[in-house]
């Protein structure tokens, strides 16, 4: 039976993302070459990962001869906002303000990222 497709990035799927940004556009041995160290992925493997970004939207293509050129379709920041998004429903009961707390409860913060925090939250106000 396959895998249910996750709405947001998986570890393997944000790599192959961050090449793509980096990148710009890219073929699947562009993405291949640009891959820190020595990942072991095999070239099918890319290419089906790729496809698959296709079709959850982060990634569209354009024929190049022989070549499908990889596009990215959604930012780093609207990755990252769909990720937090998809955290705050699923871990947080829908409640930014839990998933806040739980960060200033459970992650050391440096005191320029208290007062980062602060000035955001005094403009919100």
């Amino acid at each position: 039976m396959a895998r249910k497709a996750t709405p947001t990035l998986t570890e393997g799927e944000l790599r192959l993302m961050q090449v793509i940004w980096q990148l710009g556009e890219g073929t699947v041995n562009d993405v291949m070459q640009a891959l820190p160290g020595r990942t072991g992925l095999a070239y099918n493997t890319v290419l089906t990962t790729l496809r698959i970004l296709e079709r959850k939207g982060y990634l569209s293509h354009d024929k190049a001869g022989r070549a499908h050129v990889y596009r990215p379709l959604v930012s780093r920041s609207q990755a990252r906002h769909k990720a937090v998004r998809h955290m705050v429903q699923s871990f947080f009961n829908d409640s930014p303000e839990a998933l806040l707390l739980n960060v200033l409860e459970n992650e050391e913060l440096s005191a320029e990222d208290l007062e980062r925090l602060r000035k955001m939250i005094e403009a919100k106000e």
